[in-house]
């Protein structure tokens, strides 16, 4: 079965990619310890450190497999240089909602980047969807579960480097 790529930044791999080796370093060996001493103290059947210790291991398993498929099917948008004329993956926009006349800014970036209390949204959100490919002084509706609303394209830079 073929993966469907995920587009990501340089930075967002760049955080998945340090995420994994933690995980396979640190965390992996810190939870080995915790089994390793748990099994230290006798039966297993009746030990809740052992089974909290196992399913630690299980969550970390499942994660570093997690981040391996994204890595795998990670598409790492291009930077480029200078402004960028469009809105894309990679792009921070800086909007004015025209009900409120409130300047608000957005990270686009790829799903599995996103974060909205930090700013960073998704192109496959509908306020990134509706964004993307628009220009400076584009008016922009976005039709969200609250209702429409307009925004006007006030800037478009790229995301900083990591």
């Amino acid at each position: 079965m073929s993966e469907q790529k995920r587009l990501i930044t340089a930075a967002g791999l760049k955080e998945v990619t340090e995420e994994l080796e933690m995980l396979k370093v640190v965390r992996r060996k810190e939870v080995a310890e915790k089994i390793k001493e748990a099994r230290e103290q006798g039966d297993l059947a009746e030990n809740a450190e052992y089974d909290a210790a196992k399913d630690e291991q299980r969550k970390i398993e499942t994660r570093i497999e997690e981040l391996e498929e994204l890595i795998k099917n990670a598409e790492v948008v291009a930077g480029g240089r200078g402004k960028p004329r469009k809105i894309n993956v990679g792009c921070k926009v800086k909007v004015l909602d025209k009900e409120y006349n409130e300047e608000t800014e957005f990270s686009i970036v790829g799903s599995t980047e996103a974060n909205s209390l930090e700013g960073r949204i998704s192109n496959e959100s509908p306020v990134g969807a509706a964004l993307f490919g628009h220009k400076v002084g584009d008016t922009v509706e976005v039709n969200t579960q609250a209702g429409t609303i307009t925004y006007e394209v006030l800037g478009i830079d790229r995301i900083a480097s990591a």
